[in-house]
């Protein structure tokens, strides 16, 4: 009990410190591998973003990896949906129960764009070949409730970008808390995404050949060279958030979460979202994403829900999906396929 409070402490006074906070600095565009900041479910996303005190299941594998434990049994969801600027965005997750062995989960998220022609100062017509870019990370999640009421999770993952002929990679880490409070059974919860190494384009576009003397002959015509690209920071993004039951009958539910989220490549922003259940099988979502932060694309989100039990079993057939306004950017729309167990 003594950890968890001073745990409690912790966050608070850095909270607060947020809130004194003055800098006006965003250091937007300075981090890589930015489709980590993409939501990765049609639940959360239909919530504004705001799922860091949720316990769900699966759900949770992306925005607080301690949200997990409550998996049952077994626990998979897909997705695949139209990002902006004709993008495709594909996320695929798995977790199992291991009993007191705790929760272990993997999950896959892509991004891809649509192929393009490859044009030079010499050629801006085309030289005929074709590019495209894509990015790729690869996560390994683990979570386990130390009591009734306090659960940890983290997530190890292979994070990889890619464009024509040159990559990026990297490895990055998360961690994530959850902690029920004895105020109404609100939840408090944590999480530090995307802690990890730089990264680094490389690859045989960055390489050509050059004369080291033009000026002189007799020396060495021509030297293989490279050119050396910038490092970039991963996407560090610290979030705190609450939630809980307004409603909470044996027929209805309504839930509310509130994040806060102070990220290493922008100011600090809220987000706030709720979650009406009817016999927890309908479901209706909506949410704000980004309030308090200048020039944002993003806002209203809202969403809905249905489970299907199979017949005379605990399987449990999921389908969420979510709308979320990106003004200039036009909207974007998700739908997620689960299945429980």
């Amino acid at each position: 009990m003594k950890q968890i409070t001073l745990y409690i402490l912790f966050i608070s006074s850095i909270c607060f410190s947020q809130l004194d906070n003055t800098e006006s600095i965003s250091k937007t565009g300075t981090t890589s591998a930015q489709f980590l900041k993409i939501g990765a479910d049609a639940r959360g996303a239909s919530m504004g973003n705001a799922f860091t005190a949720m316990s769900g299941g699966i759900s949770s594998m992306y925005w607080n990896p301690a949200g997990m434990t409550s998996i049952r049994k077994m626990e998979a969801v897909f997705l695949s949906s139209d990002w902006i600027a004709g993008i495709t965005y594909n996320y695929a997750a798995f977790g199992l129960n291991l009993g007191n062995s705790g929760i272990i989960g993997f999950s896959m998220t892509s991004l891809s764009t649509p192929e393009d022609v490859v044009r030079t100062v010499e050629k801006p017509n085309g030289t005929g070949e074709y590019f495209d870019a894509n990015d790729l990370a690869l996560n390994i999640s683990y979570a386990r409730r130390l009591t009734n009421k306090f659960s940890l999770g983290g997530n190890i993952k292979y994070i990889r970008q890619s464009i024509w002929h040159a990559n990026a990679n990297s490895v990055a880490a998360d961690l994530g808390a959850l902690f029920i409070t004895p105020f109404n059974n609100i939840r408090l919860g944590a999480s530090l995404s995307n802690y990890g190494s730089d990264m680094q384009m490389s690859g045989r576009n960055q390489k050509f050949s050059v004369d080291p003397d033009p000026i002189n002959e007799g020396n060495v015509e021509f030297v293989n060279a490279m050119y050396e690209t910038d490092k970039f920071p991963l996407p560090l993004i610290f979030r705190v958030g609450l939630s809980g039951e307004i409603i909470n009958t044996d027929f209805t539910r309504l839930t509310f979460a509130v994040d806060a989220l102070h990220p290493n490549d922008n100011l600090e922003w809220v987000n706030l979202g709720f979650e009406f259940a009817s016999r927890d099988m309908f479901f209706l979502r909506g949410g704000f994403s980004t309030l308090f932060r200048q020039d944002t694309e993003e806002g209203l989100t809202l969403g809905s829900g249905f489970n299907y039990r199979l017949p005379g079993s605990s399987t449990q057939i999921k389908l969420d999906y979510s709308y979320s306004e990106f003004g200039k950017l036009r909207d974007v729309q998700r739908l997620s396929i689960g299945i429980h167990f």
